[in-house]
This record gives structure tokens, C-alpha cells and sequence, in this order.
């Protein structure tokens, strides 16, 4: 099982500061799992769970980014929806410490570096997905069936809404960028056309 969960030592180097706390809260799970199996699994569907009610909820999603809360509000209006969701201690806990940091807008950002880490440590794929709307449950099968077409194992998605793209998709895969996204097909057309003239 421990050989399931290893992982390079390049790829637990922390970049920012999202990854630095991703990394210590897997660190802490992976801790305590000798006495709670369940524990990292039990995380990543907290944070999933609270990414998805970031997503998917405009008043949440504002809430977090406002740098003009003091930390006492964003503990009272953060732990209240935390309790709402059901959250485990161990997410709380984050939260907690993200706020007393002044760095609760990082919460997507640590909780998306939380999931890339883990799915490396298990040996998955993960592939960060850029949409102009949030994608339904469909799209995102979808997608995880076409990356497997095309000889991904294990992916795991992290997805992201930009409106800036217009439509389509820009998938990034380690190193592999592809980018159907309308805008880039706007910028080819006028390229071609500057060159045309």
C-alpha cells in the first residue's frame, strides 16, 4: 500500500504558496493515517466539496476573495458555512489557518494544488481544465473519457472558469497544453488574416 503513495522528491518541492500549504495538509493527513485510514481520502472530498460550493456559489465566492473582512468575520462567516457542509475538522482547521494568515482568497488555489499533489502520489494524471462556464457532471465525463482516448490513465480534473476564452476548452496536462478555446481560434483567424492583407 505505502508503495501505492510514493511519490519523486521533485514533484513535493513546494512553487507558492498555495503548494506550501497543500503540502502540509497532506503531511498532516499522511500522519495520521496509520490511526485514521480514511483520513486523506476524507480531505480531498472536504476541499472538493468546498471548491465546488466556491464554484458554484456567487456570495461564497466573494465572501472568500473580500480583503476588506477583518479575520473575525471571515472565521464567523467561513466556519458558519464549513458547519453547513458538513466539513471535517481537518479542512476547518486549514481554513483557520489560512484566515489568521490573511491568505483565505488561496483556499481554491490550495485545495487545487492539495489535488494535484495527491493524485501524483497516487500515481493519477492530473489535468487542469479551463472553461468560460462552469462545467456540468456530463462535460466533465466527457472530458475524462477523451483524455483517456488519448492515452491518459487516471485523470483527475481541476477546473477552472475563465470568461475571457469565450468557449471551448484549454486543457493542461504536465507539460501538454491544448487550447480549443474560442478566443485562440479568433487570434488564428486575424493572424491569418493579417497575412492574407
Amino acid at each position: 500500500m505505502a508503495s501505492a503513495e510514493t511519490h519523486s522528491t521533485a514533484a513535493s518541492i513546494p512553487t507558492g504558496v498555495s503548494e506550501r500549504y497543500a503540502l502540509a495538509m497532506l503531511s498532516l493527513a499522511e500522519d495520521r493515517r496509520q490511526a485514521d485510514p480514511g483520513v486523506v481520502d476524507r480531505i480531498a472530498g472536504d476541499l472538493d466539496r468546498l471548491v465546488t460550493l466556491w464554484r458554484e456559489d456567487a456570495g461564497f465566492r466573494a465572501f472568500v476573495a473580500d480583503p476588506r473582512l477583518d479575520s473575525a468575520s471571515q472565521r464567523r462567516g467561513a466556519f458558519a458555512v464549513l458547519e453547513r457542509a458538513a466539513i471535517g475538522s481537518e479542512v476547518r482547521n486549514l481554513v483557520g489557518v489560512l484566515i489568521g494568515n490573511r491568505r483565505l482568497s488561496q483556499l481554491p488555489q490550495v485545495a487545487a494544488a492539495f489535488g494535484r499533489e495527491l493524485a501524483v502520489r497516487r500515481g493519477q494524471q492530473s489535468a487542469d481544465v479551463t472553461s468560460a462556464h462552469a462545467l456540468t457532471d456530463t462535460q466533465r465525463a466527457q472530458i475524462a473519457a477523451r483524455l483517456t482516448e488519448a492515452g491518459y490513465s487516471g485523470i483527475r480534473l481541476t477546473e477552472h472558469v475563465d470568461s475571457s476564452i469565450l468557449g471551448g476548452l484549454i486543457v493542461r496536462i504536465g507539460s501538454r497544453l491544448y487550447d480549443n478555446s474560442i478566443k485562440s481560434k479568433l487570434q488564428r483567424l486575424q493572424y491569418a488574416m493579417k497575412g492574407a492583407a
